[in-house]
């Protein structure tokens, strides 16, 4: 996908400082006093456009959320949704995510959400896929003991090598479903991508994994 510049960006993102955290590396350690509160740490990487953890951020309270996204162009559309639901307990970060290690402490998060993530479909970019060993790796540093991804896709071939992946990694596979919309999930949230797949006829493919 094309993403188009927007030069105006940078200005935004500074402008709404107190929900794009500029300097995160600053915070390593310190995400409880940048929330006011010892609430649960989740982060979905790869946010978007934002409606995921928005949504997931008015259902739970009682946890706090950072949505990660690399492209500023993008991550622009999330603020804007952010703006809009006006909560206090979901931040952004404009990153990347093989840099995690710099911004979050050991054991510091307590659940990583990865959504629709791009499939790098060719062998020789396997190791850019956000559920390939090396993020793993990252994952298992940032979580606690017994740590969990959660994870969607609408590609099945993506889908089955993060399945290969994980289990040879050593994780506990707590839950897999070949056909989300179509199980007895209950409190699913849908991306932007979700639905658009989902109305398209596309299977939806969930899994839960926990480290051990």
């Amino acid at each position: 996908m094309r993403l188009r510049n927007k030069p105006w960006a940078d200005e935004k993102l500074n402008e709404f400082s107190h929900y794009v955290i500029a300097n995160p590396e600053e915070q390593k350690g310190k995400w409880q006093a940048v929330f006011g509160n010892d609430n649960p740490l989740y982060i979905e990487v790869g946010t978007g456009k934002g409606r995921f953890i928005t949504e997931m951020a008015k259902a739970h309270p009682n946890v706090n959320f950072i949505g990660i996204e690399v492209y500023k162009s993008v991550i622009v559309a999330a603020l804007d949704r952010v703006i809009e639901a006006d909560i206090p307990n979901l931040k952004l970060l404009s990153v990347d995510a093989a840099d995690l290690l710099k911004f979050f402490a050991k054991g510091e998060v307590d659940r990583v959400y990865l959504n629709f993530s791009d499939p790098w479909p060719k062998t020789r970019h396997a190791k850019r896929r956000l559920t390939y060993k090396t993020f793993l790796s990252i994952y298992e540093d940032i979580l606690p003991q017994n740590g969990e991804i959660h994870f969607k896709t609408d590609n099945q071939g993506l889908f089955e090598s993060s399945l290969k992946s994980i289990s040879e990694y050593g994780m506990l596979l707590s839950y897999v479903s070949l056909d989300l919309h179509h199980s007895d999930f209950e409190g699913n949230i849908m991306t932007e991508y979700e639905e658009k797949f989902s109305n398209l006829g596309s299977r939806i493919y969930r899994m839960e994994a926990q480290f051990r």
